[in-house]
């Protein structure tokens, strides 16, 4: 078991509003956020955010704890619609602008959602839907909106505009709310990997507390009121959300949103625009930013922090981004269910291979399949204890109580090694664990050995159904060399893992199956089934 025992005041604060005002207070000129090559201050934030949260209370009748989506890439308009949710004291349910319309109807019927800040594009998406769900008003709003073009007020019968609604709510009055840490500030809905996705119930106080506990880690690294901090990441993720609203406001940072990371050339043209200190990233980005012309050429004389998360970092991606930028990546592990960082490592102390040591006053342990706690070095499920971790899943009892111990343990669903040094050890998700004649085989582990392959440029594997073994393991290649034969590959891979842990399938793709954040899906590849 690993735990620390810090000091941190946790009562420092007593909301994510909190936090912003006292921000605004600090650094009312700093710039906060930049997007597309128009910035916005602090104060510019508040302003803009007061302007909706009145228009939210008077106009639309929304009342502390009512619902609200926020379904946006990343671009000038969500800050200002989450600290004008936040100010009149609603709860916020992140929303990715790309879900279907079972996704979408099962979000928001399951959250009650009342009102819905969504793109124009989106409108024939939600038409769909909107009929079979609690949804009464919807604010729509372009992503050149808050680039100097004008906005109109409503489109049409409960459709209003995002820069009209603004416009409207000017001038008029914002009735104070009371918010305590045990508020909810968010419904995060976890990525729905089996079955139907659930609403993790985060408060004020798990997000502060996570805010200080990442703090706490990165002492001497970041200096207030002066770090330009890139976010790829999508801010309907807990990882993005609670960097740009919890890390980077309450340190009077700037960050510089990319609305679409997958477009590169955009992206690289945004990272020319400033020097930049920090970016937090995941595996595959790295890769893809490292194989860009116009990314190698960038300055990075300002550069000194790179968090990864989200996926398994590759040991070669490490010495890759490195090479390139002059930076280790600093990987860390967390979940939505616990705000969401649970171990990192310290930027000063970085272990590749591994995803850090628990943060400041969080208790980790593993443990087998009774429950029984596990010595360090043996691998089992990992569970989480600290003020970071869930108030629960929103109208969800029993799934609760399968995950949430009533002293307070979380069952993460990963399987970890905690080290003698107490550094941390992802082995897998246990779901994803492939069981070949017995014997447990961990698709990290394959998908490392496969990535020292020079010839390959991503992989994922599985477990497929196997007449004499129970399992096989199948590979999922992506080629950098056009002529990577499977033979040259398999042989590659009886050279570095046991038989057992050797593909017996290896099917080449041109490219593979990646949610939005830019996570490999696996459940994707084994819904498939066995393919030769």
């Amino acid at each position: 078991m690993s735990t620390t025992v810090s000091g941190i005041d946790y009562g420092v604060y007593t909301s994510l509003l909190d936090i912003f005002d006292k921000a605004c207070e600090r650094f009312p000129d700093r710039p906060m956020v930049t997007c597309m090559g128009a910035t916005l201050s602090f104060s510019q934030v508040d302003e803009l955010s007061r302007s909706l949260a009145a228009f939210l209370q008077q106009d639309l009748g929304l009342r502390p704890k009512d619902r609200i989506a926020i379904q946006l890439p990343n671009i000038l308009q969500y800050p200002v619609a989450v600290y004008a949710a936040l100010r009149a004291g609603l709860v916020i349910v992140n929303t990715n602008p790309l879900y279907t319309p079972r996704e979408l109807q099962h979000q928001f019927t399951d959250a009650d959602v009342e009102v819905l800040i969504t793109l124009t594009a989106n409108l024939p998406v939600i038409d769909q839907i909107k009929e079979k769900t609690s949804l009464a008003t919807l604010i729509v709003t372009d992503p050149g909106d808050m680039l100097g073009m004008p906005g109109g007020t409503q489109t049409r019968e409960g459709v209003y505009s995002f820069m009209g609604a603004i416009d409207q709510g000017r001038g008029q009055a914002v009735s104070p709310v009371s918010l305590q840490q045990e508020d909810l500030v968010c419904l995060q809905y976890t990525g729905g990997t089996t079955g139907l996705s659930k609403g993790a119930m985060l408060s004020h106080g798990n997000l502060i507390a996570n805010l200080l506990q990442v703090n706490e880690e990165q002492k001497g690294i970041l200096v207030e009121g002066e770090e330009v901090y890139v976010v790829p990441l999508p801010l309907y993720h807990i990882f993005a959300f609670v960097l740009t609203f919890a890390v980077l406001t309450e340190g009077g940072h700037l960050a510089v949103l990319i609305p679409d990371p997958r477009n590169l050339d955009a992206f690289v043209a945004e990272l020319k625009r400033r020097p930049f200190t920090a970016l937090a990233g995941l595996n595959t980005l790295f890769v893809a930013l490292c194989h860009h012309e116009e990314f190698q050429k960038l300055d990075f004389s300002a550069f000194k922090l790179t968090a990864a998360g989200g996926m398994a970092l590759n040991e070669d991606t490490a010495k890759l981004w490195h090479s390139v930028t002059g930076v280790w990546p600093a990987e860390g592990y967390g979940l939505t269910e616990t705000s969401p960082t649970v171990t990192m490592n310290a930027p000063d102390a970085i272990k590749i291979g591994t995803v850090g040591t628990a943060i400041a006053d969080t208790e980790i342990k593993v443990v087998d399949e009774e429950g029984n706690s596990l010595p360090n070095g043996e691998p089992g499920e990992l569970v989480v204890r600290g003020p970071q971790v869930m108030q629960g899943y929103w109208n969800s009892p029993e799934e609760t109580s399968a995950v949430l111990s009533p002293d307070g343990w979380f069952k993460t669903g990963d399987i970890a090694v905690i080290q003698d040094d107490g550094y941390v050890r992802i082995v897998d998700r246990l779901k994803d664990m492939i069981l070949v004649s017995g014997f447990n085989v961990y698709p990290n582990e394959v998908e490392d050995v496969v990535m020292h392959h020079p010839g390959v440029l991503e992989c994922a594997a599985i477990g497929v159904d196997d007449e004499k073994s129970g399992q096989a393991v199948q590979l999922f290649v992506v080629r950098r060399d056009p002529e990577l034969d499977a033979e040259s590959l398999a042989s590659h891979c009886k050279e570095n893992l046991t038989a057992y842990k050797c593909p017996k399938h290896i099917v080449f793709r041109e490219e593979l199956p990646k949610s939005n954040v830019g996570k490999i899906l696996r459940k994707d590849l084994r819904n498939e089934g066995a393919v030769s």
